[in-house]
């Protein structure tokens, strides 16, 4: 559909970036008991799980306000079966925002860091961090 060619378009363009930051690209489109994990990067010593939003325009607001605390949960329990399978002990979950169209200049890329630990109050990103994790 188009919005999975969106989706997979985010991606690429998410882990390019990341990969342009010195991280090393470690897998794409892991399928968890709870969900799947866009893409896995590792930087160093710690292996990052990264969930990529992406939006052609942002006429349904930023592509990062669809990072409910429901879907926060969901990354979390992800990277962590993963992590437990593949016995990871330095991970975090980071959040990525693409806004743009393919073949359409350059997208905007907006990165937030271990969004787990994140308490942000901002104006485009408001999420309260996991307590008890």
């Amino acid at each position: 559909t188009h919005n999975q060619r969106i989706g997979r378009w985010g991606e690429e363009v998410a882990a390019s970036y990341l990969e342009g930051l010195g991280y090393v690209l470690a897998a794409k489109n892991i399928h968890t008991p709870h969900g799947e994990i866009d893409v896995i990067m590792r930087r160093g010593e710690i292996t990052v799980f990264v969930e990529v939003k992406t939006r052609t325009s942002s006429r349904y607001g930023y592509p990062e306000e669809a990072i409910t605390p429901r879907k926060l949960q969901h990354m979390f329990d992800s990277a962590m079966h993963y992590a437990q399978e593949h016995e990871i002990d330095h991970w975090q979950v980071d959040a990525i925002s693409v806004e743009g169209k393919p073949n359409n200049g350059e997208p905007t890329i907006t990165h937030f860091e271990d969004v787990l630990k994140l308490k942000v109050q901002g104006l485009r990103f408001k999420v309260e961090s996991l307590e008890g994790y």
